[in-house]
């Protein structure tokens, strides 16, 4: 499937793009620096802001939790392009697609905007293009990061009402 996916469309363009979400969601670091970005300019809401920027920490914090339980080698196939680099070899689940869907979640509910499908289809494509992650691995990555963002949005809204 990987490799149906690269000839389908990893265009120089393409593979261009990807590296940069690649780059943006790195460690989370893109995501979090946005949720800062929130908190800086949305003063009314920035323990929100803070608060939801925590819970994608959180997310990312849980797919390493479960790579490293897992252990699952990243594809290593001759059909298929490495495209990028790598902080480890564990593939399962996608660090990337798990903290991209708890930033959708939890920003697109301060936003009161769907972000989840504008934001998870193309970064969880974007790992297949690479070649460095199956898809089952953002698939569940997507589904981890969408119970963390759903857990700690409950705890946002409990914590909002003891105000």
């Amino acid at each position: 499937m990987l490799n149906a996916v690269q000839s389908a469309i990893a265009t120089p363009a393409v593979v261009g793009v990807a590296r940069g979400m690649s780059l943006f969601g790195e460690h989370a670091a893109g995501w979090l620096a946005l949720g800062l970005v929130g908190a800086a300019v949305d003063r009314d809401r920035r323990r929100d802001w803070l608060g939801a920027a925590a819970g994608v920490a959180a997310a990312h914090g849980a797919s390493i939790a479960v790579k490293r339980v897992v252990r699952r080698r990243r594809p290593d196939d001759p059909s298929v392009r490495v495209l990028v680099g790598t902080p480890s070899r564990l593939s399962f689940p996608s660090a990337h697609a798990t903290s991209t869907t708890a930033a959708a979640v939890l920003y697109g509910g301060l936003l009161a905007r769907p972000l989840v499908p504008v934001l998870v289809p193309p970064m969880a494509l974007s790992r297949l293009v690479l070649g460095v992650h199956f898809p089952s691995d953002v698939l569940v990555g997507s589904a981890l990061g969408a119970g963390v963002a759903s857990g700690v949005r409950a705890w946002l809204r409990r914590r909002a009402g003891a105000r």
